[in-house]
């Protein structure tokens, strides 16, 4: 017996906005129980002298400093501009 049923794969898809057959919310009832079956091997490990990472690499912020620098000329960006005015990048309008 799976232990996701073909009922919660519908459910699912519904949430989703998915059309689904009935083939298709068998199959994946299989394979979703396969990974969870997979991923349960991972409660077989002894993890009680391991510490909490967030990394299993020692990571250092690696960003440069955040410092303010002059943008592009107004007239350069605009020659990328397929329509502009008045300095402005013109767009289609989305509110009425």
């Amino acid at each position: 017996m799976t232990r996701i049923t073909i009922d919660e794969v519908k459910h699912v898809a519904n949430l989703a906005r998915l059309a689904i057959t009935e083939e298709e919310a068998e199959k994946m009832s299989q394979q979703l129980d396969a990974i969870i079956t997979f991923a349960e091997q991972l409660n077989e490990l002894d993890t009680d002298n391991v510490e909490p990472t967030s990394h299993v690499l020692d990571m250092k912020n690696v960003f440069r400093e955040d410092v303010p620098k002059p943008g592009l000329p107004v007239e350069e960006v605009l020659k990328n501009a397929p329509d502009h005015e008045n300095g402005q990048i013109k767009v289609p309008a989305i509110i009425e």
